[in-house]
């Protein structure tokens, strides 16, 4: 049986409401004198985690310089998974943001993501690349033939597809029979449902990566709220988060690679959810947590270990 990598989605929450500055990351962090060096949030990050989902690379492609660095920053065995640009997945988006001609996708913009994420294919830390559909993406003609080439053109990675409109599941059969033939696999997610959303198995097939997403169930906020982080505004109670515990020590017995990593990161809400996600698998929860963040979530303690308080001059 593989084991089952845990994290969170993104690493960096530096403003707003739901900062993890002074939760997660210690009280001060950010804050340093002149000439000292600068808080790596993501060495802090990787000593309490083996994986980090990077959603700024849907926004933009990553320059080279900026992915080996990450590399560089985190220990052997460190996994990334990337979101593919948006390009590949929500063209109005792309078109809106960039004013690019969205039509225009081809080969060419594979290859520039795939020399972006060289760095970590290098070092081994590649971990998945997520193609996430928004709910308008339905199973209608020319979406699988898209869903092949876009498979095609990265197939030497392991690959997670996010679907999310209820036609793939009403007819899932030529998805999975796809998906399979590429070892690839259909992202299983949690999310607050509406009238089309997609209806998945409890256990989803893993022949090849199995992939969950957790993004809270933040109802009320998830699609009228004031700031776009209200919506990942969810703490998952120990007992929601047994059952996915379970479906990924199943899965992870037959896929090649298996990762779960949680979305709702409204104050580190998603690292406290990970860490207990973690424990319920069984495995060790290394690096130390503020004293912070133990009050906030009060389930961490007696399972993971606290930072010392700095002490006064």
């Amino acid at each position: 049986m593989n084991q089952v990598r845990v994290g969170t989605s993104g690493w960096s929450y530096p403003s707003g409401e739901g900062t993890w500055n002074g939760v997660f990351y210690p009280r001060g962090s950010a804050r340093r004198p002149r000439g000292a060096p600068k808080f790596d949030e993501l060495a802090f990050y990787a000593e309490h985690f083996d994986t980090v989902e990077v959603n700024s690379s849907f926004y933009r492609v990553p320059a080279v310089t900026t992915v080996r660095k990450w590399a560089e920053r985190t220990p052997p065995g460190f996994d990334f998974s990337l979101k593919l640009y948006q390009k590949f997945t929500h063209p109005d988006m792309f078109a809106k943001a960039t004013g690019g001609d969205p039509a225009a996708l081809g080969q060419k913009d594979a290859d520039e993501f795939r020399t972006a994420i060289e760095p970590l294919t290098a070092a081994g830390k590649l971990g998945a690349l997520l193609a996430q559909f928004p709910p308008s993406f339905k199973h209608e003609p020319g979406a699988l033939e898209y869903l092949e080439w876009l498979l095609k053109v990265f197939r030497e990675y392991p690959l997670a597809v996010e679907l999310r409109h209820r036609t793939w599941s009403d007819a899932p059969d030529p998805i999975v029979s796809l998906l399979d033939s590429y070892g690839a696999a259909w992202a299983h997610i949690d999310e607050p449902k509406f009238k089309t959303s997609i209806r998945q198995a409890p256990s989803p097939r893993a022949a090849g990566v199995y992939y969950l997403r957790l993004h809270g169930r933040n109802a009320a906020q998830w699609w009228k709220h004031d700031k776009s982080e209200d919506r990942y505004n969810y703490m998952y109670s120990a007992e929601e988060l047994e059952p996915f515990a379970e479906t990924a020590r199943k899965a992870s017995r037959e896929a090649k690679k298996a990762y779960v990593y949680a979305n709702n990161h409204f104050s580190a809400k998603s690292v406290a959810n990970a860490a207990i996600l973690k424990h319920q698998l069984g495995q060790e929860l290394p690096g130390e947590y503020t004293e912070e963040m133990v009050d906030r979530y009060p389930d961490l303690r007696g399972i993971v270990r606290i930072l010392p308080s700095p002490k006064l001059s």
